[in-house]
């Protein structure tokens, strides 16, 4: 269905050079969907992991257990669990909260179950694409194919070279 301030156009009406140029900007859109797909699963098995991480550190026999702190991505100091009970967790942007091992559990659950919803969402949109790749790849080809039958030259197929011999349906 057409968007409002967007036309409806017949793929069919189309010539092949236009089909073609619709297939390549289907594909590169398929490929990026397809990528963030990918980035939101990664996210998404991130979060999943840092509920399994909140979980072991909650427990109370890591009471006074030594760890190592990260500062940064490559630089860690040696440091100590003092209270299991509560964790700091990274909410974005540079900001920390200091949350109860539940709440974290929570908080992390609920920004994969958030994820969840969007891949769900992503995966028809990337269905939706396919269908319609599939769908001008077979226009395209049912075209090229009349056009060859019909002795035409084919848009984009080059001029014959001489002594090619030349090939009808």
């Amino acid at each position: 269905m057409a968007q409002p301030g967007q036309q409806t156009i017949n793929i069919g009406d189309l010539d092949i050079a236009q089909l073609g140029d619709v297939k390549k900007q289907l594909e590169e859109e398929l490929s990026h969907l397809t990528n963030s797909f990918a980035q939101l699963k990664q996210a998404q098995n991130k979060f999943k992991q840092c509920i399994e991480n909140v979980k072991e550190l909650g427990q109370k026999e890591n009471k006074d257990k030594a760890l190592l702190v990260p500062l940064t991505n490559s630089l860690y100091l040696p440091g100590k669990l003092v209270n299991p009970e509560h964790v700091i967790i990274d909410v974005g942007t540079g900001y920390y909260v200091k949350k109860s091992q539940a709440q974290a559990v929570k908080y992390y659950s609920q920004k994969a179950t958030y994820i969840q919803s969007n891949l769900e969402k992503l995966e028809e949109t990337i269905s939706r694409k396919r269908e319609n790749v599939s769908v001008v790849v077979q226009i395209l080809q049912q075209k090229v194919s009349s056009q060859i039958n019909a002795g035409g030259p084919v848009p984009g197929a080059g001029p014959a070279r001489p002594g090619q011999p030349k090939v009808k349906g």
